[in-house]
């Protein structure tokens, strides 16, 4: 199978091509500029796989939540591609990539990434013993730190728990591993659409979606 990845949800702009199972990636963090950082990347992935859009299967991205104007960088980038070479897509969650990206098997993990605006985005994951991929235990939501639930994990991970050291000091257990720092990459957001390639679940271009979990875009300042 061969699969294009791209990523510009957060502060991570990533892409990645997946070859019958081998992974070329390139990344960088940047805090913007992500709009003419993709392309070039995609074509520099593409180069060093030896392919062009026309042999790819499919082309995924990483349909939010994050950043507003990131997660629609990543949606228009792939509508383009995907449309010029008659491609099917698949949008796989931030928050599920970040879960990929730091589980082993077995693990439950809770993914909180900074939304600003005093709030994280979080959600629930699981990979269970025999499988290499993690699985939704529940909805995506956006809410204040201190509303966040507790629950039996084994990993939290996200730029939440950095960005509001309360919220990590009332979740950490000694036997929790942490991972404070971690953003999606395109390489998980690969790993994931591959599965849901196989299983289906594609949309051609023109239905490409971000989610953003959350609809107000400025923060409002009590008088």
């Amino acid at each position: 199978m061969r699969l294009l990845a791209i990523d510009t949800a957060t502060e991570r702009c990533s892409v990645a091509l997946r070859i019958d199972g081998r992974t070329i990636e390139r990344a960088i963090e940047l805090p913007r500029g992500h709009a003419d950082l993709v392309l070039p990347m995609v074509d520099e992935v593409l180069k060093e796989g030896g392919l062009q859009l026309r042999d790819l299967d499919c082309i995924a991205y990483g349909r939010g939540p994050g950043g507003f104007t990131g997660v629609r960088i990543a949606v228009g980038v792939v509508q383009g591609l995907a449309f010029g070479a008659d491609l099917p897509t698949v949008g796989i969650s931030n928050l599920a990539a970040v879960a990929q990206q730091v589980a082993h098997e077995g693990d439950r993990i809770l993914v909180c990434m900074d939304a600003r605006m005093d709030q994280v985005y979080w959600s629930e994951f699981v990979r269970e013993p025999g499988s290499e991929l993690v699985t939704s235990l529940g909805s995506e939501r956006v809410d204040a730190p201190d509303a966040v639930a507790g629950g039996n994990y084994t990993v939290l991970a996200g730029t939440g728990f950095k960005a509001y050291p309360a919220l990590a000091a009332r979740l950490t257990q000694p036997d929790r591993r942490i991972a404070s720092t971690a953003l999606p990459r395109a390489s998980d957001i690969a790993l994931l659409a591959e599965a849901e390639f196989r299983a289906g679940r594609t949309k051609p271009a023109a239905e490409a979606e971000p989610v953003y979990v959350r609809d107000q875009v400025a923060h409002v300042k009590s008088p």
